[in-house]
């Protein structure tokens, strides 16, 4: 079946099931922390409302609404012209047209973007986010469409941290609750908590923190816009995370992340995620084997 055709029946079938309500997840632990936003986002949490289909919503309102960063970079940043772009802002526009829809972003710190993702307030998050078992509990994801090494970066006279163990007892920075941060507090680092990319280096270049967790390719692409900087990776990982779009938990999200799966899926096969990979990353992460 071709797309377009596919999109159709994906639709028409999430029209259906939005007549009726289906149980959806508890809204109370987002309250307080969505409080703030209510004002601005009081018809935005759309998926909530009596459980409906999302994807019978999107359809309806004509664009999706997806929540990022916007600050980092090549995954979802702001370029010279002040325009939002990366691999990220790429996927979700392509997703948005598989979907028949306008892409709408809305970009915020990370544990607002989550918080705003429990309430309603957003229909996915398109991050770069790592799919783990804690995170498994309280989303659901879509198949990976990306792949992530880890990587210790450390300043460039640094001899001290050789191994994950060294770790222990040093002082690192990240955004709170992403995995990079969770992954340093549990070999025994200290974490910072910073707002973005560009704040953990200032931190890390003035000796004020002895290293950070972040992806490699992130690694790269800051040493592309700042050669001289004296970084250097200490550690990196063997295996590859898998990175997928989150949605919430709940049947009514179920027809929206089997969509989004087809529209990977022609991504892959078709090879538009391996060129945007290029593109952004000068390598390959659309895959396992690739990266």
């Amino acid at each position: 079946m071709r797309r377009r055709d596919w999109i159709a029946v994906m639709a028409l079938t999430a029209a259906v099931l939005g007549g009726a309500a289906v149980s959806g997840c508890s809204q109370d632990g987002g309250q307080a922390q969505a409080g703030e936003e209510n004002a601005a986002g009081g018809s935005q949490n759309a998926a909530g409302e009596a459980g409906q289909d999302l994807l019978a919503q999107i359809q309806e309102k004509g664009s999706v609404t997806i929540a990022m960063e916007g600050t980092w970079a090549p995954w979802t940043y702001h370029d010279e012209d002040d325009q939002l772009v990366g691999y990220d802002v790429e996927v979700g526009q392509r997703i948005a047209e598989g979907l028949g829809v306008e892409a709408e972003f809305v970009e915020g710190e990370w544990d607002g973007l989550l918080a705003g993702l429990d309430a309603g307030r957003y229909d996915m998050m398109i991050n770069g986010v790592d799919i783990t078992e804690e995170r498994q509990n309280a989303y659901d994801f879509s198949d990976p469409y990306a792949y992530n090494r880890m990587a210790v970066i450390v300043r460039g006279d640094n001899q001290d941290i050789q191994s994950m163990e060294d770790l222990e007892g040093k002082h690192t920075a990240n955004t709170i609750s992403s995995t990079y941060a969770e992954t340093a507090e549990a070999y025994g680092a200290e974490v910072t908590g910073v707002d973005d990319l560009n704040q953990t280096f200032e931190l890390l270049l003035s000796g004020r923190i002895d290293a950070t967790l972040n992806s490699e390719v992130t690694y790269y692409d800051y040493m592309k816009a700042h050669p001289d900087a004296d970084i250097k990776i200490a550690v990196l990982a063997d295996d590859a995370s898998e990175v997928g779009i989150p949605f919430r938990k709940g049947e009514e999200t179920a027809s929206l992340r089997e969509a989004v799966n087809g529209i990977l899926d022609e991504m892959r096969e078709s090879g538009e995620l391996s060129q945007l990979s290029e593109k952004y990353f000068g390598t390959d992460i659309s895959s396992a084997s690739a990266n």
